[in-house]
């Protein structure tokens, strides 16, 4: 699946933000809270072993596991168009 760059904008944001205690790239998310909330539990479960490769390839992770993602994650994507 390709992505469109606003959308590959908008996923480096939400994952980054979500994994990273950087309090200077946490004032310039896109994501809410909510939305990282969402996530962070199927990262945590399905990407795991790719958290340390950078966010595209988290990204990657999720949309490979899509199917598996809470509906929470899965709402969350589509609404960002990902």
């Amino acid at each position: 699946m390709s992505l469109r760059p606003l959308q590959k904008s908008f996923a480096v944001a939400l994952v980054f933000a979500s994994f990273t205690a950087s309090g200077a790239f946490a004032q310039h998310r896109q994501g809410t809270k909510s939305d990282e909330d969402a996530c962070k539990p199927d990262v945590v479960k399905y990407c795991r072993k790719v958290m340390n490769q950078g966010d595209m390839v988290i990204l990657d992770c999720l949309q490979h596991n899509r199917g598996k993602l809470k509906k929470q994650c899965k709402a969350v994507l589509e609404k960002n168009g990902v």
